[in-house]
């Protein structure tokens, strides 16, 4: 007949496992009887309430002691039964007992059987027989592990292992007054087992691979970092490059590369706003055909208007001198206000229920584009037939800020900007406005030596090889004399030989020097609103048309709030205004009746022929 107690773990190993405070998540039979619910609790309650963490925490801690002063009872109460067994030996027999029988029953006959851990360094010594503990069952019901369980189980193999410090007969053990370890000394005994062996054992194991993959991710990303600076500036010469080429070949050419610009820039621009489905972020299909043609009905209707107008005031001596571009000179406004018309009634037409506030919502965006965009595109084109040189001078500036803002802020950039720019540094800011100062002067003073650069626009046919270029310059581009203080004037007379009484200037000069401090203070916050503006819609760059750039909008952001600028300040405070040929024709063919115009023609021929001139037929 076995012995019943043979069938649990041996009582040491047992007590050594749960004196660790080491909970396997698996349950013996015992344990699963006494834990299966009886049938009146398994009916389910209406939504119990869900205990919460702490409280969980609390329950397990007092079931842990629970377990521990079992064991403690357990343990008392087997040192009675061995004393009790040990006495009735003695007193049968009072020589020397003969070793036991392993496969004795008794507790007195057998030795301490405990579980061999995994490690193999851990072996019993020879002559002393070990089995594995039996297999806990699992839990009721299949339920999953807590996560806290599936942490002590992990940390039970290693609580084994440090239990097996000896092995010896119950005699031994028992004769021994161990103290019940402590609830904290149990909790913290796995913790401590499991910190060692996964930062001692398994540390250099683990941590060698992650060194080297981190070492070979930032190999990757300066890599990367230092290709895409070779890309951005490898794009950097070739669009400054191509800009010099178009502006060597006219002012046609510029106009042209303009409004490729704003084309792309609206494109882009534009394409972050579509209707989509309620709920959805999925866009509509084949159900309002009128949205992306609306957008660009209005782009070119705004772009006829404004352009128009621009041929209309520069070109006045070509446009009246032919009786079929009067007409379309005199009635421009009309017909651009009838083609909005035409769109405005298109998108009323389009409007469907279920989509009007993204509709509504689209056209306000698409207005706002146009004037953001193309009527500062419109101006930049007025800088051009002004002058390639309002044109060229300032966007050049830009440029020039916005290189020295990135070397300036690379090189001793410590302190950020502004939030919605974090590369921007004060360092860079300041440094480039300094920067951008210099290079004005330098730049504006080269340029302005050229009629090319500095006549307005009279036939856009002509090139910088053509050398038609004559006119009358601007008073702001006429050298002058300025007196030098005389403590400065004695300074540089000594310092360089010879009498230095009066320099050289130009009122373009302090021109240039406000445009490069509006391009160095206020331009950036072009780029400050798009950075904004790309933050808004969870995106890195505009677009993918200029390699290195991102978007044509991410070059374009500053320009146009600087073309408005230059534009706004040439109109106001440099412009001269003088009475042309093209003025005077356009108030004879719009003011004057055609006899009026022959009674002009008769008197302005006799008083020629007064003076002397022959006039030809």
């Amino acid at each position: 007949m076995s012995n019943p107690q043979a069938a649990r773990p041996s009582f040491a190993s047992k007590i050594a496992f749960e004196a660790l405070g080491v909970e396997s998540g698996d349950e013996s039979e015992e344990e699963l009887i006494e834990s299966t619910p009886s049938p009146a609790a398994e009916r389910p309650s209406a939504d119990p309430p869900k205990p919460s963490k702490s409280a969980i925490k609390k329950a397990k801690a007092i079931a842990r002691q629970e377990r521990l002063q079992q064991a403690k009872a357990l343990r008392a109460a087997q040192r009675a039964q061995a004393a009790a067994q040990n006495a009735r030996l003695a007193q049968s027999s009072p020589s020397v007992p003969e070793a036991p029988h392993p496969e004795s029953g008794s507790l007195s006959d057998s030795v301490v059987v405990v579980e061999i851990p995994q490690d193999e360094s851990v072996l019993p010594p020879e002559g002393v027989q070990t089995e594995p503990l039996a297999p806990l069952a699992p839990k009721a019901n299949g339920a999953a592990h807590t996560e806290p369980e599936r942490k002590e189980e992990a940390h039970a193999p290693l609580a084994n292992t440090a239990a097996v410090s000896s092995i010896v007969p119950p005699s031994a053990s028992i004769a021994q007054d161990e103290p019940v370890p402590q609830p904290e000394l149990a909790e913290e005994a796995p913790k401590s087992i499991a910190k060692y062996t996964n930062g001692h054992v398994n540390g250099d194991a683990k941590t060698k691979p992650e060194k080297q993959e981190q070492v070979s991710q930032q190999g990757s990303e300066q890599v990367t970092k230092r290709q895409n600076m070779l890309t951005r500036t490898l794009w950097t010469f070739i669009m400054i490059g191509g800009f010099i080429l178009l502006l060597l070949m006219g002012h046609a050419y510029m106009i042209a590369l303009v409004m490729l610009c704003q084309t792309m820039v609206y494109r882009e621009v534009t394409s972050l706003f579509s209707l989509k489905k309620r709920g959805s972020d999925e866009e509509v299909a084949g159900r309002d055909p009128w949205s992306k043609t609306l957008n660009w009905y209005f782009f070119a209707v705004t772009n006829y208007f404004l352009y128009g107008e621009s041929i209309i005031y520069y070109f006045k001596h070509i446009v009246f001198s032919d009786p079929q571009r009067t007409v379309f000179a005199m009635n421009h406004r009309i017909i651009s206000f009838t083609l909005y018309t035409i769109g405005f009634v298109g998108f009323v037409l389009s409007l469907k229920r279920g989509y009007l506030k993204q509709q509504f919502g689209l056209f306000c965006w698409v207005h706002m584009t146009l004037l953001l965009i193309v009527v500062s595109s419109h101006f930049i084109v007025n800088n051009i037939l002004e002058g390639l040189i309002w044109f060229w001078v300032p966007a050049s500036l830009v440029i020039c800020n916005d290189v020295f803002a990135y070397v300036w802020g690379i090189t001793i950039g410590r302190t950020p900007l502004i939030k919605l720019s974090p590369k921007k540094t004060v360092e860079g800011f300041v440094g480039a406005f300094f920067s951008t100062l210099v290079f004005s002067l330098l730049w504006g003073t080269w340029f302005m030596r050229y009629q090319y650069m500095i006549c307005p626009v009279q036939d856009l046919g002509v090139s910088a090889f053509s050398g038609l270029f004559k006119c009358e310059p601007n008073s702001v581009f006429v050298w002058r004399e300025a007196n030098i203080w005389p403590p400065v004037s004695a300074a540089l007379s000594t310092l360089l030989g010879r009498p230095v009484v009066t320099i050289p200037y130009a009122p373009f000069h302090l021109h240039l020097l406000l445009m490069a401090c509006f391009a160095s203070l206020v331009a950036p916050f072009g780029g400050f609103f798009a950075s904004g503006f790309k933050r808004a819609f969870g995106i890195k760059d505009f677009g993918h048309s200029i390699p290195g750039h991102g978007g044509m909008t991410d070059r374009m952001d500053c320009q146009f709030l600087m073309g408005v600028f230059t534009y706004v300040y040439y109109s106001s405070l440099i412009r001269q205004h003088h009475v042309s040929v093209g003025e005077l024709l356009q108030q004879i063919v719009s003011g004057l009746t055609v006899e009026q115009q022959l009674e002009l023609i008769s008197d302005l021929k006799r008083y020629l022929e007064g003076q002397g001139i022959a006039v030809p037929l």
